[in-house]
């Protein structure tokens, strides 16, 4: 009988070469971009007590944030305002219950739709902005002249825009509250001729300091997860402009994913430590 000769296998982590066969190369580069990122987090809470203050350049920065957004902020909340009331009085009519329509609507924008819709707002306007705007100074070495001045970027030119959108995401957030509340009077009022005083007794009634609260403690979070992840891919910008068009686009869409999962998150804490 002819002997059987068995065939060695080859590790399945060595090729045939000797290097390591990278079974799932893409989950490796996301590892390594998620742990690049929380160094920069770190050396970013590092600068926030390192001098100088550049205040003027913190209020350039809540400025250009906040007042330039005023329109588009005002217009998204009242126009979902309007659009919530009229879905919300559509089925408590049903009910005899359309009085209390801007109530829910008072409510369900100050827990939820407001930080949302203001930090997906401001992603697409600002937060692309800033990815890029770094991303073009990277690309054309102009953060490497930072550098080597001896000039930390982070404390320079990111710090003053993680700051700035800490304070001016829960003022948009409170500025949506209000216009889509008084959108949603609009469309109750004069549309279905919901009796005023009864409208705003129900929305004083069951709107409470704790649902305002919630929704400003998203919105800060949200800033800093959009302010960070947006800089922090325009500074890992590389190969020219055309890179500055990749890292634009995986910015807004990292910062509006991170900003949904975070509301879930967010949303499953409040609830369970200041309303439970």
């Amino acid at each position: 009988m002819g002997k059987v000769v068995r065939q060695k296998k080859s590790s399945p982590e060595k090729s045939d070469g000797g290097e390591p066969v990278k079974l799932v190369p893409g989950i490796t580069a996301r590892l390594e971009t998620a742990g690049r990122y929380f160094v920069f987090l770190g050396e970013l809470f590092r600068c926030m007590f390192k001098r100088p203050f550049r205040f003027s350049q913190y209020i350039a920065e809540i400025e250009h944030l906040g007042l330039n957004s005023l329109f588009v902020i005002i217009l998204s909340g009242g126009a979902m305002g309007m659009i919530i009331s009229l879905q919300m009085i559509m089925i408590l009519l049903d009910f005899q219950a359309e009085i209390g329509a801007g109530a829910a609507v008072a409510v369900a924008m100050s827990r939820e739709i407001s930080p949302i819709i203001t930090s997906l707002m401001l992603i697409a306007k600002n937060g692309s902005a800033m990815a890029a705007e770094l991303g073009t100074m990277r690309v054309t070495e102009q953060l490497d002249s930072l550098e080597s001045m001896s000039i930390s970027v982070e404390h320079y030119l990111v710090l003053p825009k993680v700051v700035a959108s800490f304070l001016v995401f829960p003022l948009l957030t409170l500025l949506a509250d209000m216009v889509a509340s008084i959108g949603s009077y609009i469309v109750s009022v004069n549309l279905f001729n919901i009796e005023s005083a009864g409208y705003l007794n129900y929305l004083f009634d069951f709107l409470s300091p704790r649902d305002v609260l919630m929704g400003l403690i998203k919105a800060a979070i949200m800033g800093v997860c959009v302010s960070t992840i947006c800089c922090f891919t325009g500074l890992e910008t590389s190969h020219g402009a055309k890179g500055v068009g990749d890292s634009t686009t995986r910015a807004v869409v990292a910062s509006s994913v991170t900003i949904l999962v975070a509301d879930y998150l967010l949303t499953t804490i409040i609830l369970r430590f200041i309303y439970l």
